[in-house]
């Protein structure tokens, strides 16, 4: 087999990611690709121009550069992916954590950080947890603050990736149920949420970015109604689970903020409005039960 070095790699990845755009692969995930493959630092492509790469691990790169080409995310080569500053493994079963979606966590602990009054036993409910990043971030945070998290997802073998998720980074009291949306969670007083949150497919079912997103759960991504049948679910029964004064915040698409409420204004929450994401696109929106007993900050 041909010995390569890392200079020798490092001119294949910009031939890679200087080509024909349709087919383009990030040049970070090549690189992180290829420090995965050795188990070398970042540094070490600046310090270290003449190692060369053993059969094994030549080997090893090439193939998931294949796969790369085939349209398969780094994160699920690598099988982990960062967010909230924790790491999270991922597969087939799970969406990718996106950037985007630490907003939702930051808007919803800078709600529970504003709020003069909570109820002593405080509960937070994550619909489709997925990997769990958000469940588990949220969890991470507040597992000072007396707070009981309820993680739920149709895809057992997505709650099985969760419940590592939790265990791996080291939080504890997160509760995961199987479950379609709200089927599964009792109702009544002592069993209402402070918080429901939530990151739900709502891609339009006919949009064309689906075909370049065939390696992750289709289901987990798009929705009918242009992408607002689950939003749509989650919002109309939110106030049957959320206790007065509580919070619903959910993840939406760049052009859905105005849609999406409508429909909290209509199921009757107050204190309605969207958040930009880093892009600055509409990405978040949140409203409370109305309580004229609560002021609610944002």
């Amino acid at each position: 087999m041909t010995v390569l070095t890392i200079r020798q790699i490092k001119q294949q990845i910009g031939q890679l990611t200087n080509g024909d755009t349709s087919s383009q692969i990030p040049s970070f995930w090549l690189t992180d690709w290829l420090l995965h493959v050795i188990d070398k630092p970042k540094l070490f492509l600046m310090t270290d121009d003449d190692y060369q790469l053993t059969d094994s691990e030549l080997a090893q790169f090439n193939a998931g550069v294949v796969k790369m080409q085939q349209g398969i995310p780094l994160a699920y080569l690598i099988g982990q992916q960062e967010f909230w500053s924790l790491n999270f493994n991922v597969n087939e079963y799970t969406l990718i954590p996106r950037p985007d979606t630490e907003v939702l966590v930051e808007q919803v602990l800078n709600w529970i950080n504003t709020q003069p009054v909570l109820r002593n036993h405080k509960r937070l409910l994550d619909l489709g947890t997925g990997s769990g990043c958000i469940a588990i971030s949220l969890a991470h945070e507040l597992k000072h603050a007396d707070w009981q998290v309820v993680a739920v997802d149709l895809s057992l073998d997505a709650l099985k990736v969760a419940q590592h998720n939790a265990v791996s980074n080291d939080v504890a009291h997160v509760e995961f149920i199987q479950s379609s949306w709200y089927q599964a969670l009792p109702t009544g007083d002592e069993q209402r949420f402070d918080v429901i949150v939530s990151n739900p497919p709502y891609i339009d079912e006919a949009d064309e970015h689906l075909a370049g997103l065939t390696a992750e759960p289709i289901s987990a991504l798009s929705a009918p109604n242009h992408g607002l049948a689950d939003i749509e679910h989650i919002v109309v029964q939110a106030t049957t689970y959320l206790c007065a004064g509580g919070l619903l915040a959910i993840e939406h698409g760049f052009d859905q903020g105005a849609a999406v409420r409508q429909l909290f204004l209509d199921s009757g929450f107050e204190s309605v409005h969207t958040v930009q994401d880093y892009g600055g696109n509409e990405r978040v929106t949140l409203g409370c039960v109305p309580n004229s007993n609560v002021y609610h900050r944002f």
